[in-house]
C-alpha cells in the first residue's frame, strides 16, 4: 500500500509539472501565397518586365543582320548571331565625314571621367569632411550655399559658363569640360560626405585631437578608412552623371573631342545611307556599358552608403 501511495504521490507531481501541450501561441504565420503577396510580387514583377523588355530587345536587334531585323518581328531572337554590328558601331559607324564608330568618343569620354571622378570627390570629401568635424567662422553659410547650388538647373548656367571658358581660353577643350563636371558635381558630393561623416562616432574626433592628431591626420588615417561605402556612392553617382551627361558634352566640346553620347546621338540620327537599326543597338548598349558594370560590381556599397548618408542633415 505504501508502494502504491509513493506512486500515486510521484504521479500527480508530475502531473502538476508537466508542460502544456495544448498547442503554440502567438500570431499564426502568414500563408506563402496570399492576396497581399500576389499583389506585391505581380506589381514587381510588372515593373521588372517594364524595364527588362527594351533591354530584351535591345540585345537580340544588335545580334541580328540587317534582313532579318527587316523581317519586323522584333521580340524574336536571332536565328544566327552576328557581331558585326557591334564592330561596326565601334569603329565603323559613320558621323559626317568621320567613319571611326564609338571608340573616338570613348576614349574622349575616359580623359574627361577620370580628372573629373577623383578631383571632385577628392575636394568633396575634404569640404564634407571640415564641414562636419571642423567649424570656422561662415560654414552654415557656405554649407547653406552648397545646398543651394546643388539645386540649381543646370540650363540657367550654361551661358556664364561658356563666357567664362571662353575668356579663359579652354571653351571647346576636354580641360574645360572637366572644370565644368568637377565644379557642378561637388555640391552635391559635399552635402553627401557631410552627412556621411557627421553620422559617425564624434568620440573618434575627439579622442585623435586629444592625442595631437592633426586636420590631416585625421582625414586620412580615420575618415578615410571608415568611409568606403560613401566614397563608392560618389564614385557611382559621378561615373553615371559624367559618363551620361549629352548637355554639357554637346555645348563645351567641338566635333574632335565629343565625348561617346554626343557620338552616339550622332551616329543614331545620322541621315546618310541605309537606317541600320542593329548598328544603333549595339552602339547603344556599348555607351551604357560603363555605368552599368560599375552599378553592378558595388551596388551593395552603394546602398550601404547612400542610406548612412542620409542619416543626418
Amino acid at each position: 500500500m505504501a508502494n502504491v501511495s509513493t506512486l500515486n504521490t510521484v504521479g500527480a507531481g508530475f502531473d502538476a509539472v508537466a508542460p502544456d501541450v495544448s498547442g503554440p501561441r502567438g500570431r499564426r504565420p502568414r500563408p506563402a501565397i496570399s492576396r497581399r503577396n500576389i499583389m506585391l510580387y505581380g506589381t514587381l514583377f510588372v515593373a521588372a518586365l517594364y524595364y527588362l523588355l527594351p533591354l530584351y530587345v535591345m540585345v537580340v536587334t544588335s545580334l541580328k543582320g540587317m534582313p532579318e531585323v527587316r523581317m519586323g518581328n522584333i521580340f524574336s531572337p536571332p536565328m544566327e548571331i552576328t557581331f558585326e554590328p557591334w564592330v561596326k558601331a565601334w569603329s565603323e559607324a559613320c558621323t559626317g565625314l568621320n567613319c571611326d564608330g564609338l571608340s573616338r568618343g570613348f576614349w574622349n569620354s575616359v580623359r574627361i571621367l577620370v580628372p573629373s571622378v577623383v578631383v571632385s570627390i577628392f575636394v568633396a570629401s575634404v569640404s564634407g569632411y571640415s564641414l562636419a568635424n571642423w567649424r570656422f567662422k561662415g560654414s552654415e553659410l557656405f554649407f547653406s550655399i552648397l545646398i543651394i547650388g546643388a539645386f540649381i538647373p543646370y540650363q540657367v548656367m550654361i551661358y556664364p559658363v561658356v563666357i567664362a571658358l571662353r575668356e579663359l581660353g579652354i571653351y571647346g577643350t576636354l580641360t574645360g569640360l572637366v572644370i565644368v563636371h568637377t565644379i557642378f558635381g561637388m555640391p552635391i558630393l559635399t552635402l553627401l560626405f557631410r552627412n556621411y561623416f557627421s553620422s559617425l562616432p564624434a568620440e573618434l574626433f575627439k579622442a585623435a585631437r586629444i592625442d595631437g592628431a592633426g586636420f590631416w591626420q585625421i582625414y586620412l588615417r580615420i575618415m578615410l578608412p571608415m568611409s568606403l561605402p560613401i566614397f563608392v556612392v560618389a564614385m557611382i553617382i559621378q561615373i553615371t552623371g559624367i559618363w551620361n551627361d549629352f548637355l554639357f558634352g554637346v555645348v563645351f566640346t567641338r566635333p574632335d573631342t565629343y565625348p561617346m553620347t554626343v557620338q552616339l546621338n550622332n551616329i543614331v540620327n545620322s541621315v546618310q545611307g541605309v537606317k541600320e537599326y542593329n548598328v544603333n543597338m549595339a552602339a547603344t548598349l556599348l555607351t551604357g556599358a560603363v555605368p552599368l558594370i560599375v552599378y553592378f560590381v558595388s551596388g551593395r556599397l552603394f546602398v550601404r552608403g547612400i542610406a548612412a548618408g542620409a542619416v543626418k542633415g
